[in-house]
């Protein structure tokens, strides 16, 4: 740090620098402390002097700090200003955290929408849907929605059989039987083709996965599955397609799991009594 006679043009005092960047002086002086912006000069009487370089930095820093980045981070982001390649390189850093940070508080903004939709559907407060419900849109799990149609006992079962990782895979596979359903709906694939009644086993495999053996959560799967059966203006549009879409699914494999249960002596009705 050089020392200075007299504040030069092209300098400015710790307080000046406030101002045009609109920080606090104590702020610059923690800055200076940490290490992350340091003066440039300083004045015969020791005043801390700031260069319009350090004023880029200083827009740097604040940027990355509005960002939520701590200030390690940001001594790690910063980089030397002293070639138009540097400056630029460093405003290119800065421009892709910002658009980093717009995506993330657009979905931040789609989850918070997505979970005040869900609260006034379910019409009461229940701080523990609430709280499921937002740990699928973190996950990125777009049957989030599901989760307020589920009973405390049938989401203490999910909570206690799948996490995260399984509990998304559990979902593919499931939409995956829909898939193929549908496919073979469209082709004409009686109950009784092998392909049908292949796919009916599969789906009762995955029943049972979900279940784990308790056929006392039958009914409740099925009230799940006939959604599509509720008043059109108690389910958003993104429901109402799941549900006329499983229905559809539904009604297709049902006669195919009949003639299942039939070949492999099962009745789990009569179990889930």
């Amino acid at each position: 740090m050089q020392t200075e006679r007299a504040i030069p043009e092209g300098y400015m005092t710790v307080g000046e620098l406030a101002k045009k960047m609109g920080t606090t002086v104590r702020t610059l002086q923690y800055y200076d402390r940490e290490g992350l912006l340091v003066p440039s000069a300083q004045s015969e009487g020791g005043r801390r002097l700031y260069t319009y370089k350090d004023m880029i930095r200083l827009h740097q820093i604040q940027s990355l700090k509005s960002l939520g980045f701590s200030l390690d981070d940001i001594k790690n982001r910063l980089i030397s200003l002293d070639t138009p390649q540097e400056v630029a390189r460093a405003l290119e850093s800065q421009a892709q955290a910002i658009r980093e940070k717009i995506v993330s508080l657009q979905e931040t903004a789609e989850a918070v929408e997505a979970l005040r939709t869900e609260v006034m559907q379910m019409g009461e407060v229940d701080f523990k849907k609430y709280a499921d419900i937002i740990v699928n849109l973190q996950m990125h799990n777009e049957y989030y929605w599901l989760i307020k149609h589920f009973d405390e006992d049938m989401l203490d079962h999910v909570r206690s059989r799948f996490d995260r990782e399984s509990g998304l895979q559990f979902m593919e596979r499931f939409n995956r039987i829909g898939d193929e359903a549908l496919a073979l709906r469209e082709e004409g694939a009686a109950p009784d083709d092998p392909r049908t009644l292949t796919l009916a086993g599969r789906f009762w495999e995955l029943v049972e996965e979900f279940t784990g053996g308790d056929m006392s959560m039958l009914p409740k799967l099925m009230e799940l599955g006939s959604l599509g059966n509720s008043p059109a203006d108690s389910l958003t549009e993104t429901e109402s397609d799941w549900a006329r879409r499983q229905n559809i699914i539904n009604e297709y494999l049902q006669p195919a799991l009949g003639l299942y249960f039939q070949r492999i002596g099962l009745d789990p009705f009569a179990e889930s009594v």
